[in-house]
This record gives C-alpha cells, structure tokens and sequence, in this order.
C-alpha cells in the first residue's frame, strides 16, 4: 500500500470536481513532480485538469531534498508504478498520462494495464525488449551502474554529469542553473532495473505493448539527448507501434534530456497537448 498525501488527494478531489479531463504528469529520475508545475499551467489553461503525485515519499521542495537525499534510496520501478495507479483508482475518470525518463516508462506500464485515456512518454527510459544501449547512455548511467552498492542508494549527479546527460545541448550557464533549480538525488535501483531487463524475464521494467486497450501513445524523443538517445526512442516506437492503437513518434531536434524543464519546455510541452487535443476528440466530443 502506498501513500498518497493530503494534497496529491486535494489535487484529485479538485480535478474530479472540475469535469475536466485530466491530465497526470509523471516525473523521472533526479527531479521532484514540482518540475511540472509550468506544464500543468499550459495544460490547465487549455482545459485539462492536472494532477501531479509525487513518487512515494518525496519532499516538497529541491532544498528539502537535498538535506536528506537518503529519502530517494530504494524506490523501485513497480513500487512507484502502484503509487500512480493508487492515485488512477481515486479519480473518476482515467487520466491522460505524460512521462518523462523514468516517468515515461511508468507511464507506459500502466497503459499497457489499459488504465490510461492516451499516453505520452517523452525520452522515456528503455523497457524489457529494447535492445540498442548507445555509448552516451552507458556514459550517462556510470554514475550509477558503475557501483553495484548504488542498487540501494540515493545518488546525485555532480554539475558535469548532468551536463553530459541532460544538458549537452545548453551552455554552461544554463545547465548550472538547471542543475541550482531541479536537480535531486535518485534512486539507484531503478537503473539497475532497466540495464538488467532483457536478462531478466520477471524484470518491472517491461510493457504489455500488446494491450489493444492501451489507447493512443505518442513518444517525443530529444534528438540529441545522450541519456536516451535515438536509437532508444525508435526501437520502443517500433515495438510500440505493433499495437492496434495510434502510435506515434515526433523527434525534436537539438533537444537534450532536460527537454521538460530547459528553455525550450513549452514547444515540447504544446507538442504533448496538441496530440492530446486530437487523441481524445472521439472520447470528448
């Protein structure tokens, strides 16, 4: 049983409340759920309502965090995917789901339960059956991966991985300043999970991509992030797009990992409502 907080409950009870369909925003690894706060804006002010849970046992706020990054340590992917489907089974409606990294992979897993109205995953880690493991993606990991111990750890980048993984396409200035504002520790257990999926049949990092009540699924993929990079984000289309659902793909070009949260979030966050505007209309109109 997990946790959800008094107010990722108002925020359920507001959004039930308004009519509106809802939108749940699912953040990754390495940052807090207050990264989508300007996304929920975007969306809200398109007619969506949103909500945004934190992973289980989350602080509020990136200085919290960084007293006590210990709280990170041990979460692991179906921990946190039961987390969000808590928050699904308290909503009157199924949401729309957006995932980002590790967000996005949860996100996939639960519209592979058929629990999600549409679904998009934006740079969402690889799930059991994507086979390509890009240079840049182990250079990205080794912060993590090169300790066996970091499996029951929190783990914080320093400014130059981040830099490296998230932010290789942003000067210096900004990725500093990315870093100063939303990055936190992390849980190492989930890097762990997904690098060691395809060896592993009972693996929580995998995706029923079969579920012909999945719904529609749009993956955006950061053309030039090392942390999932192309070859990734095609590969799972391709698995993907073997679903009877509407499967698509847009690659944004010289966007990196911090996609979500750098200058340029806002074309990726109208990206995301554009193909909900149009996924949804059969089920709204």
């Amino acid at each position: 049983m997990t946790n959800l907080t008094s107010s990722e409950q108002l925020e359920i009870d507001t959004a039930n409340e308004s009519g509106r369909p809802t939108v749940m925003f699912i953040h990754g690894l390495w940052l807090l759920s207050s990264s989508w706060d300007r996304w929920r804006a975007l969306f809200e002010a398109r007619g969506y309502a949103t909500i945004a849970p934190r992973w289980p046992d989350d602080p509020d706020t990136v200085e919290e965090a960084r007293r006590d990054p210990d709280v990170f340590a041990h979460k692991m992917i179906g921990l946190v995917t039961d987390h969000y489907l808590e928050a699904i089974d308290r909503l009157d409606t199924p949401p729309s789901i957006i995932g980002h990294s590790f967000g996005g992979l949860i996100a996939q897993r639960i519209a592979g339960l058929g629990r999600s109205r549409a679904t998009i995953g934006i740079d969402p880690a690889q799930f059991r059956g994507v086979l390509p493991l890009p240079i840049s993606t182990l250079k990205s990991s080794s912060a993590v991966l090169a300790n066996p111990r970091n499996v029951g750890r929190a783990i914080a980048l320093t400014p130059e991985q981040f830099k490296y993984g998230w932010a290789n396409n942003l000067s210096e200035e900004e990725s500093d300043a990315l870093y100063q504002e939303f990055h936190v520790a992390a849980a190492g257990a989930p890097i762990f999970q997904a690098a060691s999926a395809n060896f592993n049949p009972w693996s929580e990092a995998q995706v029923d991509t079969h579920n012909a009540d999945r719904g529609p699924l749009l993956i955006i993929a950061g053309a030039a992030d090392h942390t999932i990079p192309l070859p990734i984000t095609r590969a799972m289309y391709a698995i993907q797009a073997k679903n009877p659902g509407l499967t698509e793909i847009i690659e944004v070009p010289d966007r990196g990992h911090s996609l979500t949260i750098d200058h340029g979030w806002e074309e990726v966050a109208v990206i995301a409502a554009d193909f909900l505007d149009r996924a949804l209309v059969p089920a709204t109109a």
